[in-house]
């Protein structure tokens, strides 16, 4: 029964091919075409204009098949060090993500793509994170096991959870520039406060005696606890983690609500579609 589970899950599977496979040539591996991508189509809330990145796909298509034909583990004389290789697999990750959406769109949301009807029993959200397949570097990955199996284990920096977008309202807002293996640490750390700028990922509620986290903090705490444990903090908590990224007047606001519940706010799943407001 196991056996046929797995070969029915397996077999439930859609990839998403690349339309073209661009010559890298000597490398090193480039981020320029999903630059342009987000210049053009993100804006400064992080929305996407899909219908026009829909009619217009040329780059991402380039950068999608680059991303399909190599990455660090297939070609590792592309990526000599830490910073190119989780640059590339952050890039990948969200380009991936807008390849998925647009071969389904138009959807309010993703978890608009549903499971194979034969696997009903499945997670909500799983026909979009778990049973289409990306390529990357010539191996088909989920966006569930590529962050889960690969980008969390081998990296093991919580930062990445302001930086992966999973094209969903409540994730981080998607930059309007690609990452960069120069300037990874900087734009990491930028990501992270931008995050927690905002009141729908932080606020202290006096009234209530609690502080409003993101889902993401409940998700992946033992990410945010490793983390500062590996940093010698002992018995730390997920506000000693926010606190490293809040401004001074949100740290302010914090150390006043020092034995305030922390609670998680709803995620909003809604598509981070730049006119998703407007088709209500």
């Amino acid at each position: 029964m196991k056996i046929l589970l797995v070969f029915l899950l397996l077999a439930a599977c859609t990839p998403l091919p690349p339309t073209q496979i661009p010559d890298l040539g000597t490398g090193p591996f480039p981020h320029d075409a999903l630059d342009r991508v987000q210049r053009r189509f993100v804006d400064l809330q992080g929305r996407v204009d899909y219908p026009a990145l829909q009619r217009d796909p040329a780059d991402l298509e380039t950068y999608y098949g680059l991303v399909a034909a190599y990455s660090p583990d297939s070609h590792p004389q592309f990526f000599p060090d830490p910073q190119s290789q989780l640059a590339y697999w952050i890039n990948a990750y969200n380009a991936a993500t807008l390849k998925a959406v647009l071969a389904h769109y138009p959807i309010r949301s993703v978890a608009e793509v549903e499971a194979p009807a034969l696997l009903f029993f499945m997670p909500e959200k799983s026909g979009f994170f778990y049973f289409l397949r990306p390529v990357f570097g010539g191996e088909e990955w989920s966006l569930y096991h590529l962050e889960h199996d690969l980008i969390r284990p081998r990296f093991k920096d919580p930062r990445i959870h302001f930086a992966l977008n999973c094209a969903s309202r409540g994730c981080p807002r998607l930059p309007r520039r690609a990452f960069s293996a120069r300037d990874l640490d900087a734009e990491l750390d930028r990501e992270t406060r931008i995050f927690l700028s905002e009141a729908r990922n932080f606020r202290v509620d006096f009234a209530a005696r609690a502080v409003y986290l993101s889902s993401l903090f409940d998700w992946y705490r033992e990410d945010y606890i490793a983390w500062l444990a590996a940093q010698g903090i002992a018995q730390p908590t997920l506000l000693d983690y926010v606190r490293r990224y809040l401004s001074l007047a949100k740290r302010n606001r914090l150390d006043q609500c020092a034995e305030c519940a922390v609670r998680f706010a709803t995620y909003d799943w809604d598509l981070n579609d730049q006119r998703s407001t407007a088709r209500r």
